[in-house]
């Protein structure tokens, strides 16, 4: 185990060595650490919440506070002021002290005497608390411009990169556990080496069948209306079908295995694992993608980020699945996996310590540009005003804005270059990867 441990540990450090000889991915790994951080913070980065206010001798974090209002009693006459935080005008209250955040305006609030398509170097006003309209100061000013409603775009663009990243690192992970585990249950079983006898494995197809009959298409209504209702409502639907579904299944089990007891149907016959889930990645590689989700979109009527990585994710896993399969198949031929069946390891151990860990190099990569297809449909159909809530602002609702004006080129040109900075940043990481990771470019 020791010896294994070390191993491994070595090819690590080789493959870190390599990665870091390639510039431009070394680089892009530095910069997507940027984007994350940028993500994480954008809450308190682009906010109107201020970070700090003292106000009648009371000090409030807003920003970090997760109440949403603040009870202070005034010394002199005793009476109790209430200040709910998301709708007090901080920029006009007389504070003794008050610190903004860098960007002072959050994503969906509008500044309306700065609205309809104001650029970045267009004149910008502001409204003092006793009515007069003077230039904006340095400090309130959209360094990016506004959009038609007047929500900052610079603010959007920070906090986009959290929806951004969110979707393709959830999605990916999605796709990814379901392709790992597809990819290495076709590669690894293969055609010839699950068995079980003709009762089970005649019962057990019969009760597919019957069980998604009765789980789900005897249920799709109920399933259509609580996709209509909330996320909350879908997902105990489908938990309930799923249930269903295994308990119908379950069932022909017991049946295959009483049938079990006629001699001819005791028989044991090979289960084809790699052909069925290579017909069912070759199903879902002919359905275009972006079509399946506007049609899932149109049957829920309430549009969620939740409902676009789960599409994502269950339609993106049929690449990883491919390249785990064709690993499986090469690594399950080599000297150490007939070493280990040969000394009497579990099929488990083998295939989780020995055959996973080096197998999974080539899934990485495909994880890597998968990232970035995700953003790619993300900010489409964000684009085309589906998918995602019309109160989320992402970088391709910004696009989506500027479609109605061509002329606010602030519009378009900002947030392309953050997709497309954020696309190639993902793909260089995957070329690096890919490098990194092939045992042959290593010295």
């Amino acid at each position: 185990m020791s010896i294994e441990k070390e191993n491994n540990s070595k090819n690590f450090k080789g493959a870190w060595i390599q990665f870091k000889k390639n510039r431009m991915a070394y680089y892009c790994y530095k910069i997507l650490i940027f984007l994350t951080v940028l993500a994480v913070i954008a809450p308190f980065l682009a906010t109107d919440l201020p970070w700090y206010c003292k106000y009648k001798g009371t000090r409030m974090f807003p920003a970090f506070s997760f109440s949403n209002n603040c009870e202070l009693k005034d010394p002199q006459n005793g009476q109790t002021e209430r200040i709910q935080y998301d709708i007090a005008d901080w920029k006009h209250m007389d504070a003794e002290q008050i610190v903004f955040a860098p960007i002072v305006y959050s994503p969906s609030k509008s500044d309306y005497d700065n609205s309809d398509y104001v650029g970045p170097r267009d004149k910008q006003v502001f409204v003092t608390s006793d009515g007069k309209t003077i230039d904006m100061p340095i400090r309130f000013r959209h360094w990016l411009g506004t959009n038609k409603a007047g929500e900052d775009v610079l603010s959007g663009l920070i906090n986009g990169t959290r929806v951004s990243l969110l979707i393709g690192i959830l999605s990916m992970s999605i796709a990814s556990l379901i392709g790992i585990f597809l990819g290495g249950l076709a590669g690894y079983c293969g055609d010839k080496k699950l068995h079980n006898s003709r009762g089970v494995c005649w019962s057990m197809t019969l009760g597919l069948v019957i069980a998604f009959y009765y789980g789900f298409f005897m249920r799709s209504y109920f399933l259509k209306d609580a996709f209509s209702v909330s996320n909350s409502e879908a997902l105990k639907q489908v938990l309930i079908s799923g249930i269903i579904f295994s308990m119908v299944l379950f069932l022909f089990f017991i049946v295959g295995k009483l049938l079990e007891r006629i001699p001819v149907l005791a028989k044991q016959i090979y289960i084809p694992v790699d052909s069925i889930i290579s017909r069912i990645i070759e199903i879902l590689i002919s359905m275009p993608l972006l079509i399946l989700i506007i049609s899932i979109s149109a049957i829920a009527k309430e549009k969620s980020i939740v409902n676009v990585m789960i599409i994502i994710g269950l339609t993106s896993w049929t690449g990883i699945a491919r390249l785990t399969r064709a690993e499986f198949l090469r690594i399950t031929t080599l000297d150490y996996i007939q070493s280990a069946k040969a000394l009497g390891f579990k099929e488990r151990r083998i295939i989780f310590r020995h055959a996973l860990p080096n197998a999974i190099a080539p899934a990485l990569v495909a994880i890597a540009f998968g990232v970035a297809s995700a953003i790619l449909t993300e900010s489409a159909l964000s684009f085309l005003g589906i998918g995602v809530p019309p109160d989320l602002v992402t970088w391709g609702s910004l696009l989506n804005s500027g479609r109605e004006k061509f002329q606010a080129w602030w519009l378009v040109v900002f947030p392309g270059l953050a997709i497309f900075v954020t696309v190639t940043v993902y793909n260089l990481l995957g070329e690096g990867l890919r490098d990194a990771l092939d045992p042959r470019l290593r010295e």
